[in-house]
């Protein structure tokens, strides 16, 4: 099985390589970032050329475990990087600087074709007879992770008891009508004509609108912030993949973060971009629902997890 997925992610692999003198990074990242690290990698210069790979975050993980090529990760959740720590791949200390490992930070919203014809404003809606849900399958997808647990804390933060806030779990995937196998498919799907509202990312939500789309977006009152990873990769050019991790964090590409919709960690830039990431009231983040080390075993174990029970009622794989 893993030869076949690492020979599938070396062909769908959008590679931009651009020839310079000083070396070459390969950056393996989870679908959202697509369009942000090329501007990232020009900006950044000092000689290096870059080969990109984006899909999937737990794809992507497993991926480079087998053995896909790759000197810098960004993936959708910490596990995914874990994995790779557990492979050796990466440092134990990969998330000992004063970010914790997150480059950027994004909420999870609702993304509604213009007019809004379906009135959709809170989760409750998103269950309502005659409602077409699109998120990706959270056995693929980080970025569906993040919506599901978004669902279930918002449903918390309503006053639902857990076993209520798994309830509305269920009558969620009941109402969802396609689920790719990462968030960027999931955007394209909807942007097809599927669905009436998307689960997804800011930042791909904004992307969506400064292409024209006719779609607009809305962060529910209660929702989870979303903190994606990076980190080098143990090899013949870490000390180079070293270099770029640090300057990702400088004010110059945390600038180029928050252009591209993503939230900035750095303080100072995210000051001034202030206006274009509104705070909601009642933000909340994975530890609200027991962190991620928790929530993989509980939620999305592949046999025994919630969400695994809830796909296989629909007969959906949990294969990832």
């Amino acid at each position: 099985m893993r030869r076949p997925l690492l020979a599938l992610l070396l062909l769908a692999a959008a590679v931009a390589p651009v020839a310079r003198a000083g070396g070459s990074l390969s950056v393996v990242g989870y679908s959202i970032p697509t369009t942000v690290f090329p501007k990232l990698e020009a900006a950044y210069g000092n000689g290096v050329s870059f080969s990109n790979s984006f899909a999937a975050s737990e794809v992507q993980s497993k991926a480079v475990a087998a053995g896909l090529p790759a000197d810098v990760v960004n993936f959708s959740i910490s596990t995914d990087v874990d994995r790779l720590v557990q492979s050796k791949l990466v440092d134990r200390n990969w998330a000992a600087d004063k970010y914790h490992g997150i480059v950027s930070k994004s909420v999870v919203v609702f993304v509604m074709r213009n007019g809004n014809p379906k009135h959709i404003k809170t989760w409750d809606d998103l269950v309502k007879p005659g409602v077409q849900v699109v998120f990706p399958n959270p056995f693929s997808s980080g970025g569906a992770r993040w919506d599901v647990m978004a669902a279930y804390g918002a449903a918390l933060r309503e006053g639902k008891t857990p076993k209520q806030a798994q309830a509305y779990l269920k009558t969620l995937f009941q109402h969802n009508v396609a689920q790719d196998t990462s968030g960027r498919n999931a955007l394209n799907t909807f942007l097809s004509g599927k669905g009436d509202v998307l689960l997804d990312y800011e930042s791909d939500a904004k992307l969506a609108q400064s292409s024209g789309r006719p779609v607009y977006y809305l962060i529910p009152k209660a929702t989870l912030q979303i903190e994606t990873p990076v980190a080098a990769v143990n090899g013949s050019n870490k000390a180079e993949a070293q270099k770029f991790v640090k300057w990702l964090y400088t004010p110059k590409a945390q600038t180029i973060w928050a252009q591209n919709g993503f939230r900035p960690v750095d303080v100072n830039v995210a000051r001034r971009f202030a206006k274009q990431f509104p705070p909601r009231p009642q933000l909340f983040k994975i530890g609200y629902v027991g962190g991620w080390d928790k929530v993989n075993t509980q939620f999305f174990d592949p046999t025994n997890g919630i969400v695994a029970k809830i796909e296989q009622s629909l007969g959906v794989s949990t294969g990832g």
